[in-house]
C-alpha cells in the first residue's frame, strides 16, 4: 500500500526537560521520534495541545493550545506508537543493552549499532543529535519519579552518558542467605560453609 510519506501527520510526544514534563501533538512529515527531533527545521518544536508540569506533579500544571519547546532543553521523548522504517530506508543494526544517564533520570534499554564493529568503535558512530533506545525503562530516584516503560525513547546525546554493555545486578542478592548462615551454631567464621563465588548475583536472564 502506498504511503504519503510527504504528508503531516500528528505524532503524540512526551517531552523531560530540565525541570518540566511536556505532553502534547507535534505536526511533521516524519514518523519516528528520532527523525521528528532530528530533523526539526529549527532548535525547537512546536507542541499543539500542550500540557506542561513540573517533575514529580506535585508543582501547578499549565495548558497551553501551543508551545515552543527548544530541543537543547529536551532530556529525552518518549513515543509509543511503533513505526517501522520502509525496506528502502532500514539499515541492519545489531542491538546492545545499555545504560544512559540523562541526570536526573536514568534510562536502560536497547541501543542500535552499525555492525561489524567493535563496541568502542560502534559507540563513536552514534553523532546524531538524539539517539533512539528501544524497549526502554526510564526513572529519577532524586526527584521521586516511577520506573515507566516505553516501546522507544530519544534521549538528548549532548546531555547523556551511554554505558554499555549493561547488565542489570540485584545488589540485595544473596545477602539473606549469608546473614542467616552466619547466625548458625558451629560457624567458627560466621559464614558456614559458603565460598567465595557461591552466592547468586542476581542477573536477569533477559539481559
Amino acid at each position: 500500500m502506498y504511503v504519503d510519506m510527504t504528508a503531516e501527520q500528528a505524532v503524540q510526544l512526551i517531552l523531560y526537560t530540565d525541570s518540566y514534563v511536556i505532553r502534547g501533538n507535534v505536526w511533521t512529515r516524519q514518523h519516528r521520534v528520532t527523525d521528528v527531533l532530528n530533523r526539526a527545521e529549527d532548535d525547537f518544536i512546536v507542541v499543539e495541545g500542550a500540557v506542561v508540569e513540573e517533575f514529580g506533579g506535585r508543582g501547578e500544571v499549565d495548558r497551553a493550545d501551543f508551545a515552543q519547546v527548544n530541543l537543547s532543553a529536551v532530556l529525552f521523548a518518549v513515543s509509543d506508537v511503533p513505526v517501522e522504517a520502509t525496506p528502502e530506508l532500514r539499515t541492519p543494526k545489531v542491538q546492545e543493552r545499555a545504560l544512559i544517564t540523562v541526570p536526573p533520570f536514568r534510562v536502560t534499554g536497547r541501543i542500535h549499532l552499525l555492525p561489524e564493529r567493535n563496541l568502542r568503535d560502534a559507540l563513536r558512530e552514534l553523532t546524531e543529535r538524539f539517539v533512539p533506545i528501544t524497549d526502554a525503562t526510564y526513572w529519577s530516584e532524586r526527584i521521586g519519579e516511577p520506573r515507566t516503560s516505553a516501546m522507544v525513547l530519544a534521549v538528548n546525546r549532548e546531555r547523556a552518558h551511554i554505558l554499555a554493555p549493561h547488565v542489570e545486578v540485584d545488589p540485595w542478592a544473596g545477602l539473606e542467605a549469608s546473614g542467616s548462615e552466619g547466625e548458625g551454631p558451629g560457624s567458627e567464621s560466621g559464614r558456614g560453609d559458603q565460598r567465595p563465588g557461591d552466592s547468586t548475583r542476581g542477573d536477569d536472564p533477559a539481559w
